[in-house]
């Protein structure tokens, strides 16, 4: 076979998406929150953009008005398109010399352009579109960057800082402020320094004391070799050093700090009981495994007590906490700003967005009208008009688009599941987003991305528009029942029981199945386990 390169013509068409598409499709997954950023960063970039105050609205002519200026917009729009495709189209017939320049010319160019920084004028200073105007375009062209109202002695006289975080104070900075009240010398102190750099933010201990004596030494040694020391006389920490140290750390706030495990976290937090004979620290030194399997009839015959004490015991122990360190967490808040309002008005339940906070967007008019007035521009000028008059009239489309899907999605579901709303969450009901989807005819893809890390305010609490997809089950009768719904209906059944004879997974498969809902008893242990329930030997009390 002869190896080679070779050229071939090969006719055959393939879809490619449009660039403005994804772009849609990104608004449509954006949260609130993220949307904002979009919609702010949009307008600094578009000079065709401004926001639209409330008062402009008062004073803006009516729909029919507008209606007539959106179609003008959109024929400037096609008009513009068409004479950049011609200017392009007559400017690759021109003779290459036509296109260069005298530098001189070059130079007056720009020493007649205006300055970026010192022609920033407000955009209410704009003189009216003509002639007059249309000679000064790159300062027009300015004022778009400017927001609307601002004048260029405000702008000079405010001063901007960048953002910083606030400083927080974490679970390491609450542990040297302890060791700085005890009696430690430099050499203990940063051995100190060494054991809370290994402290996990739950509390425990990452490192064994042989890694933590090796790394401190290790540093003490590079240290040395820096300044042309001999090692044979360096002061390095001993074994006992970091053992007393270990005891000095795990005796801070909180209690169990330091703990190279469970068990000794549990003792920590025990204290002085942890240290006597008591029924609490026997059974977590002792018998941990027998505790964790709640084994109470075993413990009680190995330390000859009742298995009544020994629960008594655990229930002390299941007091404590396992992860202390979690208490001086520093971890951001993190809030939730719903999408969508769901409000219950006169027995009927109507659906709004929580777009207050969006930027209210409109087309420039002092653009719209320079975009009129095309024939002194140059190509440049046409094409960079062409482009965002385009790129805003579709974005504001694409907001609006937005806003209509999600509103078709929530109705939707409000309807579909009127009955939480209106009962609780047992009346919850299965719901796919294939359901949604056929039902306001869209892809289920478009589905997923309205209702991806979104939010809704409603009578029942804010919750995630995932919350109300959930799997179903079938009932005698027919119905379907939502998954979330048994889980909440479990739950409620083991919160009733009695202590002393718990429900067992073949008993909530019995009650359930009386209350019409088929389910199999492993279902209800997975259900279970998700819960975080317990099995009904290790609810049991005695």
């Amino acid at each position: 076979m002869k190896t080679g390169l070779s050229q071939s013509v090969r006719l055959g068409q393939e879809l490619k998406v449009n660039p403005r598409l994804y772009q849609a499709m990104d608004m449509l997954y954006m949260p609130l929150l993220d949307l904002q950023q979009h919609l702010k960063q949009e307008l600094l970039v578009n000079p065709f953009l401004e926001l639209s105050e409330e008062e402009d609205d008062e004073v803006a002519s009516d729909a029919d008005a507008d209606n007539e200026d959106d179609d003008a917009d959109a024929e400037n729009a096609e008009a513009l398109n068409e004479e950049v495709a011609a200017d392009r189209d007559s400017a690759s017939d021109e003779d290459e010399s036509a296109e260069v320049r005298d530098t001189d010319d070059q130079n007056e160019i720009e020493q007649n352009q205006p300055d970026l920084t010192d022609s920033v004028v407000s955009t209410d200073d704009t003189p009216a579109p003509g002639e007059e105007a249309l000679d000064k375009w790159d300062e027009i062209l300015q004022d778009g960057f400017e927001p609307e109202g601002a004048t260029t002695a405000e702008n000079e006289e405010r001063e901007h800082f960048e953002r910083v975080p606030v400083a927080t104070r974490d679970l390491a900075d609450h542990l040297r402020d302890q060791l700085h009240l005890l009696d430690l010398n430099a050499r203990q102190m940063l051995l100190a320094d060494e054991f809370i750099g290994n402290i996990a933010a739950d509390g425990y201990l990452t490192a064994t004391l042989e890694e933590i004596r090796k790394g401190i030494n290790d540093l003490i040694v590079a240290a040395a070799e820096h300044e042309g020391l001999d090692e044979a006389t360096l002061p390095l920490y001993t074994a006992e050093e970091v053992a007393a140290m270990l005891a000095t750390v795990q005796a801070l706030d909180p209690p169990g700090i330091g703990a190279r495990d469970l068990r000794e976290c549990l003792l920590l937090q025990l204290g002085d009981d942890a240290r006597s004979d008591s029924l609490a620290a026997r059974l977590v030194r002792d018998h941990f495994d027998e505790l964790i399997a709640h084994r109470w009839g075993e413990v009680a015959r190995a330390l000859g007590v009742t298995p009544g004490e020994v629960q008594a015991a655990a229930d002390q122990v299941a007091k404590l906490n396992p992860k202390p360190g979690l208490a001086k967490s520093t971890e951001p808040d993190n809030y939730v700003v719903p999408d969508l309002v769901v409000e219950k008005v006169d027995g009927e339940y109507l659906v709004f967005t929580n777009d207050g906070n969006l930027p209210r967007l409109r087309l420039s008019r002092s653009y719209e009208d320079l975009a009129r007035n095309r024939k002194s521009l140059d190509a440049e000028h046409k094409e960079f008009i062409a482009n965002k008059l385009n790129a805003a009239q579709w974005l504001i489309q694409a907001i609006e688009q937005r806003r209509q899907t999600m509103l078709k999605v929530m109705h939707f579901i409000v309807n579909r599941q009127r009955e939480f709303f209106d009962k609780g969450i047992q009346f919850l009901k299965p719901l796919t987003l294939r359901e949604v989807a056929d039902a306001i005819g869209m892809h289920e893809s478009t589905v997923s991305r309205v209702t991806n890390d979104k939010y809704a305010q409603t009578p029942r609490g804010v919750l995630p528009l995932k919350f109300f997809f959930s799997s179903g089950l079938a009932t005698i009768d027919g119905d379907d029942v939502s998954a979330r719904g048994i889980k909440a209906t479990i739950e409620k059944l083991v919160k009733d029981e009695d202590d002393k004879n718990p429900l067992t997974d073949q008993s909530i498969v019995d009650i359930l199945g009386g209350q019409g809902i088929q389910i199999a008893r492993r279902t209800v242990a997975k259900y279970r386990d998700q819960l975080g329930v317990l099995p009904a030997r290790m609810r049991k009390r005695v």
